[in-house]
């Protein structure tokens, strides 16, 4: 374990292991710290069908390791741990692990993702990678000719709703208020789909099923006095409620968007920071996939190495 490194990775999915083959292979000797959950958001995942070059589909967890695997081959040092301070105010950068270990670094890739908001139901967890997903166009595939429900009214439960439509025989669309909070373009876009059908004023408070989801719980009007139980028949329940990127400890000294996603200079990976670079989920809010991700990470190792290199680091 390195106190001083010249590119500290932090965060192991798609992004970060990707930032660790070309840091490494361009002789950085990056260090890889994995976080909270290591593999990323991935690994909720059962079978990714749309990464290039696996054409039968490989699981999240088994794809996750292979680019593991391909970063160490090249000298990349893995280790487990989660960064949990940072100081960007002075050069080089200091990484505080595991609330006790500090680690100086000339450059920096935070790759930490970004988090799925769920409702909160035990049953969420109880059917996770059984008929509950996070992201329609990672896991839509699968529900082709079935019925799926998407929980959400905002822009994003839209999109996914309209995504799914093309592909389910079925949508229906979970919203807790009396009206959509998304934009009129894609309000119109779902309520002129014949397969989309909207619940409004509905909470889903269960989810129920043999060997996976079968059907939701429903409440109309929760707490009023006309509330009215219901249950409906789905194959797939969709969470459209946006997520939470994972840059409490970066908030400080990088220029965050409102919502939290690192705001980086597109087309490079630079942040507000210098010698700092951001890749994936983190300052990605758009595309949300392990494919551009990937691409992202590729873009944040190119550009540290630039750095370092320019700076005679």
């Amino acid at each position: 374990m390195r106190n001083k490194v010249r590119c500290l990775i932090i965060g192991s999915g798609p992004a970060g292991y990707t930032a660790a083959i070309y840091a490494s292979r361009a002789n950085l000797e990056p260090v890889l710290y994995e976080g909270l959950q290591p593999g990323g958001q991935l690994t909720t995942t059962t079978e990714v069908e749309n990464f290039p070059g696996y054409p039968e589909g490989i699981t999240g967890t088994e794809l996750m390791e292979d680019l593991k695997k391909q970063a160490q081959r090249y000298g990349t040092e893995v280790y487990s741990g989660r960064a949990t301070a940072v100081d960007f105010s002075s050069r080089p950068h200091k990484v505080t692990i595991d609330n006790e270990h500090v680690i100086e670094a000339d450059t920096v890739i935070i790759s930490t993702g970004a988090t799925a908001k769920y409702l909160g139901l035990p049953d969420e967890t109880k059917y996770a990678g059984q008929g509950v997903s996070a992201c329609a166009t990672c896991d839509g595939f699968f529900y082709r000719k079935k019925t799926v429900a998407v929980v959400g009214g905002g822009d994003t439960a839209c999109e996914e709703a309209t995504y799914l439509a093309g592909l389910a025989s079925k949508v229906y669309m979970i919203v807790r208020k009396d009206h959509l909070r998304a934009s009129q373009i894609m309000q119109e876009r779902v309520m002129n789909n014949p397969k989309i059908e909207i619940l409004f004023e509905h909470n889903a408070v269960g989810l129920f099923g043999e060997n996976g989801v079968e059907g939701v719980h429903l409440v109309k009007r929760m707490g009023e006095p006309d509330e009215e139980k219901t249950d409906i028949a789905i194959d797939g329940f969709f969470l459209a409620i946006g997520h939470t990127p994972n840059t409490d400890i970066f908030k400080d000294f990088l220029e965050l968007d409102s919502v939290g996603y690192i705001i980086i200079d597109n087309p490079t990976s630079k942040t507000n920071v210098e010698g700092v670079f951001a890749a994936g989920d983190v300052a990605d809010s758009h595309y949300r996939q392990a494919i551009t991700a990937a691409g992202m990470g590729c873009r944040a190792a190119m550009d540290a190495e630039r750095y370092l290199s320019e700076r005679g680091l």
